[in-house]
């Protein structure tokens, strides 16, 4: 089935299944290979994007069901302000050890600043325990987050 999907804000077409996870068709189909496949059960947050701002993950979205939603990915979050300010606390703080899971990690900060510019230390928890890290570089995660969020206070 043909599909013309918004993403990252640019329009683009897709002729596949209606049940294809829309994970596959960004990393197959578009060759957008930044948001990651990790468990394939929406239990780690490796392949978080965002659908209107929302954060899902996109091994269990069905290409079927995205609808006319903006579609936001790795490549495009740090068009807006919040996506730039997580990706600047990121590189700040060294965030990342192997950066598997990273990609969607700060897809779900980016969400959940975007929702709640001056989270607590348990909202930010709560947040992102969705997102796995193999690695456990959570410490480094929280710190990110909660520079991007003072950044951000600051800014606006």
């Amino acid at each position: 089935m043909a599909y013309t999907l918004s993403i990252n804000g640019q329009a683009r077409q897709v002729d596949v299944p209606e049940d294809m996870p829309l994970l596959w068709v960004l990393r197959d189909e578009l060759d957008m290979v930044g948001t990651k496949f990790g468990c394939g059960a929406g239990l780690c947050g490796a392949c978080t994007v965002h659908l209107d701002g929302n954060a899902v993950r996109s091994c269990q979205t069905p290409v079927g069901a995205v609808g006319t939603a903006r579609i936001t990915t790795i490549e495009g979050i740090g068009q807006t302000a919040k996506g730039a300010a997580v990706q600047k606390a990121w590189i700040e703080v060294d965030a990342p050890q192997c950066g598997y899971c990273q990609a969607g990690q700060i897809m779900s900060a980016t969400a959940l600043l975007t929702s709640n510019p001056k989270p607590t230390r348990t909202q930010i928890t709560e947040a992102m325990s969705g997102n796995l890290c193999r690695c456990a570089s959570y410490h480094r995660i929280m710190e990110a987050i909660e520079l991007a969020a003072k950044e951000t206070a600051h800014a606006g």
